[in-house]
This record gives C-alpha cells, structure tokens and sequence, in this order.
C-alpha cells in the first residue's frame, strides 16, 4: 500500500503545473563548500594587494627618473610652467572705429597696425631680443578679462573666438601670422568677414600671442590685446558718417540728418544736396536753413549737426564774384575773403567801411549764382593776403574793432563776434568773415537785422 501511494504521489506532483512544481534544495555540503571557496579568495586578493601596490609604485617611479630629463628639455611640455616676467606685447596705437566686415583694420591715424614689445616698467621703450619670435593674431571675447589686469595663458588662450559653424575664419588676411624684429612687428591687412552681434557681449578683441615654440627663454611674454570693440555689417558702411565731412559729401552724412530720412528729403527738395551747399545756406541764411529743416530740428539737434559740419576742411579753392566795377572773392562756404570796389582794395579790418547793405547784396548775388563764379587757388595768393591783412591791422585807427578768436586749423572759419555796437542781430545771416584758409586772424563782419528786410 505504501508503494502504491508513493506512486500515486509522484503521479501527482506531475500533474501540476511547472511553476507550483518543489525546486529541489541545495544539499548541506554543496553550501559549506562555496563559503569556503569565497573565504579561500578574498583571503588570497588581501595577501596580493600590498604586493601589487608596491609593484606599481616601483614602475611608475622608474618611468618618471627615466623621462624626468626630457620633459625639463621640452619648451612644448612647459608651456605652463613659464616663469613669470614684465615683457608684455602691446599695440602702438588704437584702433580706427568703427570697424566694418571686409574693410581694413587700421590704427587711430589710418597706419597699418604695429605690434611692439615692451617691459611692464618701460611701456614707451620697445624691447629688442637677440632672436625674432612670431607672432599670432587672435579674436578675443571683448568682456574678457573683465576687471582683472593680469590673465594667465591658459586663460586668454580659453577666451579665443572662433568662426560660427559653416562660416568663413573669422579674421582674414595675409599676416595674421607675423614676426618680431627689433622690438616690433608690423601687421599688414586683415579684416572681419562676420560681425559680432552674434556673441553675449556683442564686442570682440583683437589679441597677440607669442607662437609656441617660437621663443625659447623661460619667461613668459604676456599678450597684447587692444580695447573692445563692435564690429558691424560692411552694409552700414553705406550710411556711416564722415568724421570730418567733405564738401562734396552727401548732406546726409552730417550727424542728425539720416539718409533718405525726413530731414534728408527737405534738404533735397530745397536744393540742398551736399555739405557745401548746407554751409553756404548756414553762413548766408540761418534762419532760412532751420525753417527749412523743420520743427522736428530741435535746437540739441540743431546744434550736434552744425559742430559737425563745420569740422570740415575748406580746402584752398575761392570764388570769384566780378563786375565791372568789383571784384568778390569768397571761400568754399560763402564767406568773404576779399573785396576789390572801384580800384580800391578791402581787406581786413577796412571791410567795415564798406556800406552793409552794398556787401549783403553782393554777396547774395554770389551765392544765386555760385557756378558762374570764377574759381581760383587761394594757396597761390595767400602769401600776398596775409600780407595785406598784417598791413591792415597794424595802420588800423577804428577802436570799436576788437578782434576775440582766431580762425581754427582745421580751415573752417566759425562764427565770431567783435565789438561793433551796432551788430547785435543776425537774422540775415551769421555775418561776412574776412579771411582765408590758413590765415591765422579772421575778422567778421556783421550784418544787422534791417540791412537784411530787404532781401
């Protein structure tokens, strides 16, 4: 009976399903073996780990005293540790701003950019090495190095900038790569091909390292970098003003009038197209130029684009007014150099006996009819002018002339007042110079409010 339910049992447990089936138990000796076998092995690792250790230290030392020798001898293996020294890299001169994508990168006064080397303590002597090193020209981040005035190598090589993905590098040229010799290198054209709008600061650098390799001393010479600077799109180029303007610029390129803006289109419309034309108005009719303008030209903005106009160069053409019985000589901008009535010559201070209201039609007779004046090179009889004006001053008898401000370098003759007592309104016009270009003392003759009604 017990056999057959011995059977009858076995027949059981396989009739259920696999998983409910009794997963047959490790044997009690199978389990004191692998306790043993792990303890043998975690003894064995505890016995070769000091051994191992030891092992290793031994090597690395030995490669390090085998190749000790060739890392003092390698400059390139070095590089961070350099001594510290005061030779530094500098620029000569600042930059020439603004600065347009595609257009050469020149110093303050238009020269090719320079780059010098210098000690810390003598910045204005360059320094001359017995050897030439090269020189890199890199793009600087401009907030780099914020308000720190010392950087490490590492941090200036770090604040590099390179060209956005798919663009051209960032500065071209044929010398962004030149060497110094006797204390300086000259660079030669480079330019921006993308502008820098596109980084946080909206300002690059432009930087000079020492090449490595190229300079085998152990101290450091420190990199140049010039001031931060925005570089805009050669399309603004186009409607960049002119510092100082030409006469025969556009008008547009004073300050405060923009191109094909409101102020622009009414200079147009009355005729008034170029930077002469707007001086020779501003000198004869003030008040005729300003209405013209508009009440948009505010006073302020008024007066930013006179100072502007009037930094420009004149340059050594007069003009000549004749009839026949005078001459009129005039400068670019409508004002009176010189006078010739009846045979008699008028310069000077001895322009003021000549009537007011004469001169004032002479002169708007000039200016109405400015391209059939005759054009002459006043640097030709500038010698004979100066002449006749230190003449006139010195024989001069009239005590209410006081002269107050002579005329500035830059050829243009400003509006000046002197002490005539009846010379207190310029609705006119600002009143008649006498002078020209680089003649030192100008005087000005002025034009009451009623010798002008009738004009």
């Amino acid at each position: 009976m017990a056999a057959k339910r011995f059977f009858n049992d076995s027949k059981s447990d396989q009739d259920q399903p696999p998983e409910k089936r009794m997963k047959p138990r490790p044997s009690f000796a199978s389990v004191i073996g692998e306790v043993v076998m792990v303890n043998s092995l975690h003894n064995l690792f505890s016995s070769l780990e000091p051994l191992l250790r030891r092992v290793v230290k031994e090597e690395v030392e030995t490669t390090l005293r085998r190749h000790s020798h060739t890392i003092t001898r390698s400059p390139s293996l070095r590089i961070q540790a350099l001594e510290p020294s005061s030779l530094r890299l500098c620029f000569s001169k600042k930059l020439s701003l603004p600065i347009f994508t595609g257009s050469k990168i020149t110093d303050m006064d238009s020269n090719p950019l320079q780059v010098h080397l210098v000690d810390s303590d003598h910045p204005m002597v360059p320094i001359v090495l017995q050897h030439s090193i090269k020189i890199e020209l890199v793009v600087l981040d401009g907030d780099f190095p914020g308000d720190s005035e010392t950087w490490t190598g590492e941090e200036f090589n770090n604040k590099i900038v390179k060209e956005r993905a798919g663009k051209r590098p960032l500065l071209t040229g044929g010398d962004l790569t030149v060497t110094l010799r006797e204390g300086f290198a000259q660079i030669g054209d480079i330019e921006f091909t993308d502008n820098s709008s596109w980084i946080r600061g909206r300002k690059f650098r432009l930087g000079a390292k020492v090449v490595p390799g190229s300079y085998q001393d152990t101290a450091r010479i420190c990199e140049a970098m010039t001031e931060a600077f925005v570089v805009k799109d050669h399309r603004g180029e186009l409607y960049k003003k002119h510092h100082p303007p030409q006469l025969e610029d556009e008008v547009w390129r004073l300050e405060k009038i923009g191109k094909d803006g409101a102020f622009h289109r009414k200079l147009t419309t009355a005729g008034i197209k170029t930077v002469q034309d707007f001086l020779k108005l501003s000198v004869v009719d003030p008040s005729k130029l300003k209405n013209t303008l508009g009440i948009g030209m505010s006073e302020k903005i008024w007066e930013a684009t006179i100072k502007h106009a009037k930094t420009c160069t004149l340059g050594t053409k007069l003009y000549v007014l004749r009839k026949h019985n005078f001459a009129l000589t005039l400068n670019p901008i409508c004002q009176v150099v010189r006078a010739e009535i009846d045979g008699q010559i008028y310069v000077s201070r001895d322009l003021n006996s000549i009537d007011r209201r004469d001169m004032e039609k002479l002169v708007w007779e000039a200016y109405n009819t400015w391209s059939s004046l005759q054009e002459v090179d006043g640097a030709l009889n500038e010698t004979a002018l100066i002449t006749q004006v230190e003449t006139m001053q010195q024989y001069s008898i009239n005590p209410q002339l006081e002269m107050v401000r002579s005329f500035p370098q830059n050829g243009y003759i400003t509006d000046v007042e002197f002490g005539l007592s009846n010379c207190n309104g310029h609705v006119g016009y600002s009143g008649w110079v006498i002078g020209t270009p680089n003649i030192e003392n100008t005087i000005n003759y002025c034009i009451s409010d009623a010798s002008s009604d009738g004009n």
